[in-house]
Formats: C-alpha cells, structure tokens, sequence
C-alpha cells in the first residue's frame, strides 16, 4: 500500500513518529490568526507556546474583492516569510506535499470548499477557521468529501472555548441570550456567517444541539435571531454591528447567571485543541454540530428574506 493510500489519520501518526513536532501549513495568510497561531507555535521562548506542532509552510491565496483580505495578505505572508523562516508554497498541492496536516486561514468563506477539496484529495487533516464556508452548501458538501476520503477535520470560533461559554455551560440551563460583533461581508450568502459566528458558537456551546426553528429580527445596528430547540427552550443571539462587546446571560430553574462586563479573550485555549486534533484525530467539536450551526445561519437568512417568518432549519 503506497503511502499516500493511507487513511489520513495513520499519515499524521507515521510522520509524527519520524518527527518531535507535527508538521502544519497555512492555507491563506490574510488574516491576523495566522501571525499569531505561529509565535504560540513556533516560539519556545513565547509564554504562550504551545508544543507538538509547528508551521512550517505556507500558501498566500487572498481574494481580490474583500478589502479585509487583499489590504492584509502580503504583510502577513511577508512576516511569516522574514520573521519566522516560513516556506511559502505557490500552490496548495505543493503545500500539502511538505506537511502533516493543514490550518485553512483562508479569510474568505467563498473559497473553502476548493481549496479543502486539495488537501483532502491529499489526505491531509485540516483545521478550517471561521467561517468554514459562505453557504450551507458548501459545509456540508466539505463534510461529505472528508467522510468520503476518511480525512477528520473541524472548524469552530474560538469564542467557544473563551471563558464566557465555557463558565456558563450549565447542564440545567433552560435557555440562553448571547451576543457579539455582526458586521456583515456583502460578498457572503449566509451574512451571520462572516463575524455573527463568534456569539452564535457561544450560544450552541451553551444550549447544545437540538436547534429546530428561527426567527431573525434585522434592525438598523443589530439582529436578533432566536431559535426554539426541540427540547422546548430558546435561545437567542443579538448581533451587533458594526462591533460591540461579547457576553451572554444563562437561565436556570432557580438562578440567572451573567457572563463579567468585560472578557479578556486568547488564542491559545483554541490552539492547544487544534493541536490536540491533529495528534489525535478526534475533533473537539462534531461535525454535525457545526452542521447545525449553519443550517441555524440558512434559516435565519431565510428567515430576513421572508420579513422575519419563522423557519425550519434544512
């Protein structure tokens, strides 16, 4: 059996064996994530540092109609090219023949699904950041392709392991309010998507799965999206725009909780999972969780398209 043959799994764990630290490369360097999930990395000295993988290649990408990406992808390929010795890869096929597994970084939602296609066909395990795709189309058809191919993989915000949703995950909660930054990116079908994913992760962080119908209420700076779980409690996520503070309020049988005014936030809890993934395997949040979460985004677009109706999710 050839190597590349192999499920993607044994492929991590044979290099791994060969090597102190798991091999990663960086799909998309147009986003500040990628600056920062390299010094926890690759700095032994950082008090951040996080051990058993390192970057150690990386494709540019960025996409030409997203200001956010085309105004930032060169100065962060520049320094991970000059500060940190990163090899920059002109393709993701060359990329993916000098790594262990993948972080697709990629800012723009529209291209996940081709270019997860890549390191999937190349059996590589990859983290995918937020948003993992601008459709529900494109999530779930990254979805297929990886169980397809047997290749294990994840994306979440890492609001979901910050201290706000981690603290007030409550086993006896009846319902939840979360909120958070929204702006929207015009070029994205699913608007939530882009930024409204960080309080929305909190709020299924919370509540769990289970998600059935949802009603979005889209003001002049804001929307409120609330969802009825099968179970019969509701929660709900206000999205401000263009930015605002993160926090959440948790109702119990006999008690409310509150999340603190003010949250410092770091990288470091989602990274220390990402690099857990990639020795293990087992993605730390289940694919058909984060399924849900966009099929709650669809229905809550469809939802504004109708006026505000209620709908089912898909």
């Amino acid at each position: 059996m050839r190597f590349m043959k192999l499920p993607a799994l044994l492929i991590l764990l044979c290099a791994s064996a060969y090597s102190a630290d798991i091999r990663l490369g960086i799909i998309g360097t147009d986003t500040s994530h990628v600056i920062a999930f390299t010094k926890a990395l690759n700095d032994p000295a950082n008090k951040d540092h996080i051990p058993g993988a390192r970057v150690v290649a990386a494709f540019k990408g960025g996409s030409k109609d997203i200001p956010e990406s085309f105004n930032r992808v060169d100065k962060y390929a520049e320094e991970l090219k000059t500060v940190w010795n990163i090899e920059m890869a002109p393709d993701i096929e060359t990329l993916c023949k000098k790594v262990d597994a993948v972080l697709l970084e990629s800012l723009d939602g529209r291209v996940h699904l081709a270019q997860a296609k890549l390191v999937i066909a190349a059996h590589k395990p990859l983290f995918i950041d937020k948003p993992l795709a601008a459709t529900l189309e494109d999530a779930r058809e990254i979805a297929r392709l990886a169980k397809a191919a047997g290749v294990p993989w994840f994306s979440t915000s890492g609001l979901r392991f910050g201290t706000i949703a981690t603290s007030m995950k409550f086993p006896d909660a009846t319902g939840a309010v979360t909120w958070g930054p929204g702006p929207f990116e015009q070029h994205h079908q699913l608007e939530l998507a882009w930024y409204a994913i960080h309080p929305i992760e909190m709020l299924f962080t919370i509540m769990g799965t289970g998600c059935e119908e949802v009603t979005r209420t889209s003001g002049a700076d804001s929307d409120e999206i609330t969802c009825r779980w099968k179970s019969g409690k509701i929660g709900t996520v206000r999205a401000l725009r263009p930015y605002g503070d993160y926090g959440a309020v948790v109702f119990r049988p006999k008690a409310i909780a509150q999340s603190p005014e003010k949250v410092a936030f770091s990288y470091i809890p989602l990274l220390t999972e990402i690099v857990k993934f990639f020795q293990t395997g087992k993605p730390p949040v289940p694919n058909d969780e984060t399924l849900e979460i966009y099929a709650f985004m669809d229905a809550a677009q469809r939802s504004k398209e109708s006026g505000g109706k209620p709908m089912k999710l898909r």
